[in-house]
């Protein structure tokens, strides 16, 4: 598989299960968002209804990259424009006022790398991943496109 797409699939991958397995799953995570007693239900609600989409999502982004087909340069960018939402919307969050990466009282249990929160430093990663392949998918000519 091209590296395209399979950068592209990886993020499907990576998106379909990384919400589920921090916010419902992993103990120390899931503590911090499904399982936060400081959480009201609103609160809850919400999250649950993010790991459902970002599966839904990442479910749609994954079969766009790896169906074979006709059109599969206009699929990778479709692909790589529907895994970016979940990731950028981490970013859009924060310029909603009140809005933190983490909760205060597990400010000793948040990771960070390079300075940025473990999550939104993953986003970045990601979201580079996602424009690296759809510039190499969209520079290639139409009938390469259809090897990918």
């Amino acid at each position: 598989m091209p590296l395209p797409r399979a950068l592209i699939a990886s993020v499907g991958v990576i998106t379909m299960v990384s919400a589920v397995l921090a916010d419902l799953v992993v103990p120390d995570l899931a503590a911090q968002h499904a399982f936060n007693a400081g959480w009201p239900p609103h609160a809850k609600f919400h999250d649950a209804q993010y790991m459902v989409m970002t599966v839904l999502l990442g479910l749609i982004g994954l079969m766009l990259a790896v169906r074979q087909g006709r059109n599969m340069r206009a699929r990778l960018l479709c692909a790589a424009a529907i895994l970016a939402t979940p990731w950028l919307g981490m970013f859009g969050a924060l310029l909603f006022p009140g809005t933190a990466t983490y909760d205060p009282e597990f400010a000793d249990r948040t990771v960070f790398v390079l300075g940025l929160h473990g999550q939104v430093f993953m986003a970045l990663v990601l979201i580079v991943a996602l424009l690296g392949a759809a510039a190499a998918a969209w520079r290639m000519p139409d009938g390469s496109a259809a090897q990918l």
